[in-house]
Order: C-alpha cells, then structure tokens, then sequence
C-alpha cells in the first residue's frame, strides 16, 4: 500500500505530507484547490515527463517522495524480478526537479524513469478522468480480459509471441529462399568468387597487427638509427657518460683509505660503470646488426594492404573476415544442397505453424472460459453500480490469420435496454456510463488480487443521486481488500471515507499556497455540508451531512 507521499515546491504546494492509512482514503476539497496536484505528484514519481514548470520557486528543486509498504510475497517477487529489493518492507520512489533536469531514485539508488514507471505498475493502478476513453478501444477490452485471466495464462501470451516470431521469420526465410532458388547460379558464382578471394590470402588472427608493428618500425629506421646512434655517443664517446665515470671512479680510489663512505661512493660508481659498459656493447652490437631491407618493407607494404583492401569489403578486422568466409560456405554449401535446404525449411515452417497454433488455440480456450466469468463478473458488479437490466458480455472472435496476440478479436458488447439486441460498448455508453463501467472493471480485475493500491480521479465525473450512492458503496466494498485512494466532488462518496482529507488553498504572504490536512471525526461533517451545501451552509444542511455520514458508518459495518 502506498503509506505515505511527500510533496516540496511543486505547483501550488510549498511542503506538505500526506500520510495515507488502508481501506478508503477520500481527497475533497473546493475546485482549484489542488487535488489534481496529488496526482501530478503520484505521477512524476511513477516517472512521467516532469517539467520545469512543475516548479513552484524556480530557484528551488521540486521533489516528490512516495513510500510503499510490500507484505505480500507475489509483490516482492516481481519486484526483484526488475532488480528491486524492499529493505524493512518498504520502497522508496522519489523524483527531483530542477530547471534543467530531473533526477529519479528507488530506495535511494539513481534510476531511468522508464524503471519508476515498471515499477509503479507493479505498486498500484491509476484511473484518471480520461481513462475511461480507452474503453472505446476494442483492442483494450482484449488486455482487461487477459489480465482478469493473468493466472491461468501465465507465460502462455509470451510463449505464443515467441512462437509467432519464429513462425514469421522462417516464413520471410522460405520467401527469400524461393526468391533464391530462381537467381541460385548466379550467387554460387559469386560466392565462388568471395570464398576463393579470402581463401587465398591465407589470413591469420592477429597477423595484421604483427605486420603494422613491423612496418612502423621499417619506415622509421633511418630515424631510430639516428637516435640509438646518438644515444652511443653520449654514453661511450670521449667526454661521455663511460668517460666521467671512469674519472670520478679514479679520484675515490685516491681517497678511499682516508674517508670511510668513498668506498661506498666507488661501490655504486663500479655498479652504473658496469650497467654502462653493458649498455654501449648490447647497443653497439644491435646497430652493428640491423639493417634496412627494402624487399622485406615492399613485402609487409603489399602484404598489409591486401588486408586493408580485404577488410574494407567483408570487415574490419581478420576475425570478423574469416567470419564472412564461413558464412559464404555455409551459403554456398546450401545452394549447392538447394532441393534438401528448402525441404527441410518447409518442414520447419509446418512445425512452426503447428506450435503456434496449439498455443493459440490453447490460449484461445483460456480466453473463452474467462470471458464467461468476466461477463458474469461484470454484469453483477454494474449492477451495484445501478445498471438496472443490463446485460453485459464479451464477444471473441477468431481470426482467419496468426498475430503475435494469438488468433482471437474481441470487445465488449452491452444492452441497457431489455429486448434489445447486445450492441458494442463504444456505440451506446455514455461518458457517465463508461466511467462507471470503468470502475466496474478495476473492480473485478482487483476481485483477483494483484496490485494493492487503487487510485480513482473524480471517478465521480457525470454521476449524481442513486448511482453516486451506488459508486460510493462499490468503492467502499472494494476498498475492503485494497487500499483505495479517491478524489471526489460528491459527498456521497467523501461520507465512506475510512480516512479523509481536505485541499485548501490560502493565501500567505502575497502568495497562493494548497495545504492538505487530514480531517478528524468531528471535521468531517463540516466538509460534507460544504459538498452538499456549497457556500451557504444551513442547519438543515448540516443535518444532512450528518445523517449520510452515519448511514456511510451503518453500510460499513453490515
């Protein structure tokens, strides 16, 4: 459950904590107060886009901090399956805001904002006013069904993508290799042609590297020549390194029986001399040695670019050229067994289309059996929501071809009129209507576990009367397995509220700020008159804001 969410700088908000409890947790407060700025906090720190004018002192960073409270063991499981560990039962998810950028963090670890947002899914689901737009995609009422049938799928969805990978690539291969067979001479020519050509320059791995070393150092031998030259004089030339030595060596000998440390002196001395004379023969013999052969250069110089040219056609280094060698082999030796290679892809192609379609049929019957149940599901949870004679269901049809979803098409059909026929949602709900199927479907879909926390934006949108009644019950039933958070203008809704609280905005200092403040038992009242009653607040009102909140009380207890 979400226990708490910090907000600093952000919009109207200067600081201020939200300490959230379980059950149903209801923010209420005058339009323009802020409510919509606790959404938009919830929201960067799942990781959507943060802007700068997010900030409320642009001299100032914004920051958002939401803590999780994980007690299940499925939770943490597919939390660390995204390489995130709870400590002490609890993550962390927080967001930072400059002008410049932002900064997201999970228990305290830096992190991209697509791994806020995997993980948010995860934690708890947001349904905002707009969401129940994505009802009027069909392709949506397919993604409710799987979820609500996530169990007895499993990996089955992902086994059938993969399946249908394999499938479509051997088809695309069986395409090429047919397109081949006509042009099939042609390319055994050329690959003759690049076989022989790699094949004849007899490359070995590392040999282009040993070349280029010995040509660097054959194009510098005049230079290098010239140094170690220098470097002979200096140390074995009159005046040089072997002569000062020798003279320092004969002075201490001079004095080496009246002070103690020239013996030490000539010790070291006799040491560089040796190291010396040891140096200026090994030198001198090397030069005496080396020579410059001008065949061996033309050789490497030819040599290395016959690599050079090989590289700049099959690859850039010799491994990765043998490697075009061995792939032109396997080609050319397909070619010439053409008959059997396309045999045996058909047959993998026939295999294919034989996995797939067990798995699609397999995950079309799980489908079917779920459909039954979500529709089962579904009629009586609208229901409650005061959809009177109402049927509901879920049409599946099959599709003549394979997708990467399996081979089935469905949406969801309605008839609010009895003696009509069913008819697509998308063609007769209204905006009211579709915002209560909504919550009829997070409903059913959270019946069956899954994420903890529910968040609903004015779920309220379009509803009065009765059906607000109705919403604020089922909100309540459901808020009895998950933790529920609500903003609402109704004060049917507000008086189920297991904890509640009050967004106001004052000013302070010549400046607008949103302050949140949980409201205790006896403030309760107050703020449903207010809901009820607007700006005139009668004892009448009060009265029947006392009397929803006590018949809110008795429905909880039942």
């Amino acid at each position: 459950m979400l226990a708490s969410l910090h907000v600093k700088n952000l919009a109207l908000i200067d600081e201020e904590e939200i300490i959230f409890s379980k059950g149903l947790n209801i923010l209420s407060g005058e339009t323009g107060a802020g409510k919509s700025i606790i959404l938009g906090a919830l929201h960067l720190s799942l990781g959507d886009k943060a802007s700068k004018d997010f900030l409320r002192d642009s001299d100032s960073e914004a920051f958002v901090e939401a803590v999780y409270l994980i007690n299940d063991e499925k939770t943490k499981e597919a939390l660390r399956a995204l390489d995130v560990e709870p400590y002490d039962d609890e993550v962390i998810m927080s967001r930072k805001i400059t002008e410049s950028r932002s900064v997201g963090k999970i228990n305290g670890e830096q992190v991209p904002a697509s791994k806020l947002k995997e993980v948010g899914d995860i934690l708890l689901d947001i349904y905002g006013q707009k969401e129940h737009q994505s009802l009027l995609n069909t392709h949506k009422h397919m993604e409710f069904l799987d979820e609500f049938a996530k169990d007895e799928i499993g990996d089955l969805k992902e086994k059938v993508s993969d399946s249908y990978k394999k499938y479509k690539e051997l088809l695309k291969e069986l395409d090429e290799a047919k397109q081949s067979d006509i042009s099939k001479e042609r390319e055994i020519i050329l690959l003759d042609h690049e076989i022989n050509e790699i094949e004849a320059a007899n490359l070995k791995p590392g040999e282009d590297e040993e070349l280029e070393d010995e040509y660097r150092r054959l194009s510098n031998f005049s230079k290098t020549m010239e140094s170690f030259g220098r470097a002979h004089e200096a140390m074995a030339g009159d005046g040089g390194a072997s002569d000062a030595i020798s003279a320092a060596i004969s002075d201490l000998r001079h004095i080496e029986g009246i002070d103690e440390r020239a013996s030490e002196f000539l010790s070291m001395l006799n040491d560089a001399d040796s190291i010396i004379s040891d140096f200026n023969r090994e030198l001198s013999s090397y030069m005496s040695d080396a020579s410059f052969d001008a065949g061996r250069f033309n050789e490497v110089e030819i040599r290395l670019n016959e690599i050079n040219r090989l590289k700049d056609k099959y690859g850039q280094t010799i491994e990765l050229i043998l490697e075009e060698l061995a792939k032109r082999q396997a080609k050319k030796e397909k070619f010439e067994s053409f008959d059997l290679y396309l045999s045996e892809l058909k047959s993998k192609v026939a295999e294919a289309t034989k996995e797939l379609q067990e798995l699609s049929d397999k995950l079309s019957d799980i489908r079917r059996k779920a459909a039954k149940v979500l529709s089962k599901k579904m009629q009586e949870a609208m229901s409650d929501l005061n959809f009177l004679n109402t049927e509901f269901d879920v049409e599946l049809k099959r599709l003549d071809h394979f997708t990467e979803n399996g081979v089935d098409e469905g949406q969801f059909v309605i008839c609010t009129n009895p003696g009509e026929p069913l008819r697509p949602l998308k063609d007769i709900a209204s905006g009211g209507e579709m915002s209560r199927i909504m919550l009829a479907i997070k409903t059913v879909l959270a019946s069956g576990g899954g994420i903890d926390t529910l968040i609903f934006d004015e779920i309220d949108a379009g509803i009065s009367g009765r059906t607000a009644q109705a919403v604020s019950e089922k909100l309540s039933t459901v808020a009895n397995g998950h933790q529920v958070i609500c903003i609402t203008h109704l004060p049917q809704i507000a008086a189920m509220a297991d904890t509640h609280f009050l967004i106001e905005k004052n000013v302070e200092n010549g400046h607008t700020i949103s302050g949140i403040k949980k409201l205790h038992a006896d403030e309760t009242i107050p703020e449903l008159a207010r809901m009820l009653g607007g700006a005139q607040i009668t004892d009448a009102v009060m009265e029947n804001a006392r009397e929803m909140r006590q018949l809110a009380l008795d429905y909880k207890s039942k």
